[in-house]
């Protein structure tokens, strides 16, 4: 039996570092297999190639998921801290059967595809139940929970580090794995025990394909879900693509897990730094700020791969913090742009179709970096970023 609803307008000080915690502990499952995809690949022969075929796996599942789960209003059916619970138990069990997989393809990519699906009642649920709680300043909030999720995506790789660097021992890749569902988990029954339930808005609107009409006929729109579509171009292959980076300079799996770790972690600190730069310049700004820089970090890597290493490190730590940073500002635009009916509706949509786009990048890049040097690959990701500068010509006009 649930806990009764609270109502009063005061916010537990627990409320929201519960939910940070959770976002990050649940995110983590998102790249668990990429953090120890060089173990994979030594233990069961793996092409170079399945770490891009992997990763698409869980980005389809989410896409799927997140259409399934908006379709049929499952976190306004059901208490979304009960939908974020059983997520993530039901993703850490789907996570820890890699261990079973015994170097089947077939069913590493199902596994990761439920995973996927089953972090759509993670991430997104995840945003809802801080916006019940945070209606006022979600703004701010959301820049700390996508950086959450950054941070839950980068923990594999820290976790790899550390036990390659036997800081926690000499542990094998399984006990990594196994670390991460258990954390995923354990966010999951804190969100449960620790987050009372908070009354709705409002009743929920059902999905209206009279959204992706208004995405590409309404300006301002237009603009703010395309300048993302550009975004997601670029980041999560990048994410994919930073251990192969960092593998160009140094040796050892240690140092290099170490080395993606902060790349990747650093977009926390974009997101927190966005977010409070938003507040003063606007998101549309901060926004374009990132995006620019980002397109910049593309465009420069032949340079930067062949830099000296503190020059090296300082462009891939610029790189980490500002493609991601900019995630919570798009999302604001976006939710700022649409009209006030469709917006559940225009954001289901435009993430759905940027997490597609992601599919696409990623099995475009990985498949390059194995055919080419990086130095060819990496300045190719500017076209999403350039794309989505053009596109949001009108937000800063205004």
């Amino acid at each position: 039996m649930s806990a009764p609803a609270v109502t009063a307008e005061a916010v537990p000080r627990r409320i929201l570092p519960v939910i940070v915690l959770a976002q990050f502990a649940g995110t983590s499952l998102w790249f668990a297999v990429n953090a120890v995809m060089p173990d994979l690949q030594q233990a069961w022969g793996l092409p170079a190639t399945a770490v891009g075929t992997l990763t698409s796996a869980v980005q389809l599942g989410f896409v799927a998921g997140t259409l399934v789960f908006a379709l049929l209003l499952v976190a306004d059916r059901f208490a979304p801290a009960r939908v974020f619970l059983v997520c993530s138990l039901l993703g850490a069990l789907a996570n820890a059967a890699i261990l079973l997989a015994d170097g089947s393809v077939g069913v590493l990519l199902a596994l990761r595809f439920v995973v996927g699906f089953l972090l759509a009642g993670i991430y997104p649920v995840g945003m809802k139940i801080a916006a019940l709680w945070y209606r006022g300043r979600l703004g701010a909030v959301l820049g700390v929970l996508i950086g959450a999720l950054v941070l839950g995506t980068a923990l594999p790789h820290g976790l790899r580090a550390l036990a390659a660097s036997g800081a926690i021992g000499q542990l094998p890749w399984q006990a990594v794995v196994l670390a991460v569902s258990a954390l995923a988990a354990l966010g999951g029954i804190a969100t449960w025990l620790l987050v009372p339930p908070r009354d709705p808005v409002a009743g929920a609107a059902r999905i209206t394909p009279r959204a992706l009409v208004l995405i590409w006929s309404d300006r301002k729109l237009r603009a703010s879900v395309f300048g993302y579509f550009g975004h997601m171009w670029e980041l999560y292959a990048f994410i994919v693509l930073v251990p192969l980076i960092v593998a160009s300079r140094l040796a050892g799996s240690a140092a290099v897990s170490a080395a993606a770790f902060w790349a990747i972690a650093a977009g926390f600190a974009g997101c927190i730094g966005g977010g409070l730069a938003a507040r003063r310049f606007g998101s549309a700004r901060v926004a374009q700020l990132q995006l620019a820089t980002s397109c910049a970090c593309c465009l420069v890597s032949p340079l930067m791969l062949s830099a000296p290493l503190p020059l090296f490190f300082g462009w891939l730590l610029l790189w980490g913090a500002t493609v991601a940073g900019d995630s919570p500002q798009f999302s604001t635009l976006t939710a700022q742009n649409a009209p006030h009916q469709v917006v559940g509706s225009v954001l289901t949509f435009s993430n759905c179709i940027g997490f597609a786009i992601s599919v696409v990048s990623i099995q475009l890049f990985v498949a390059a970096a194995q055919a080419w040097p990086l130095a060819a690959v990496l300045p190719w990701l500017a076209a999403g970023p350039l794309l989505g500068l053009w596109m949001m010509r009108p937000l800063l006009r205004a």
